[in-house]
């Protein structure tokens, strides 16, 4: 069973550092890992669209949260 800090989780959130939803797929969350990536780039979209593409750090913020997500995930207990 995978705590949160566990190895696997730590791959996970590194995955999802890079990619937001990776380290959800990699966890086998493929709804989470769907949700996580439509976020970043719709959160993308709108800063970009927003800031004039000076700087759009959605997709940077969605990922921070999914990396923090992928880390902490405790599987339900069975």
């Amino acid at each position: 069973m995978s705590a949160p800090g566990s190895t696997g989780n730590v791959i996970a959130a590194i995955c999802s550092f890079f990619v937001p939803g990776l380290g959800q797929l990699v966890q086998g969350r493929v709804l989470s890992a769907l949700l996580w990536f439509l976020a970043a780039c719709a959160a993308g979209a709108i800063t970009w669209v927003l800031t004039l593409s000076l700087f759009p750090f959605g997709w940077f913020l969605v990922s921070l949260f999914s990396c923090i997500n992928a880390a902490l995930y405790r599987p339900p207990l069975r």
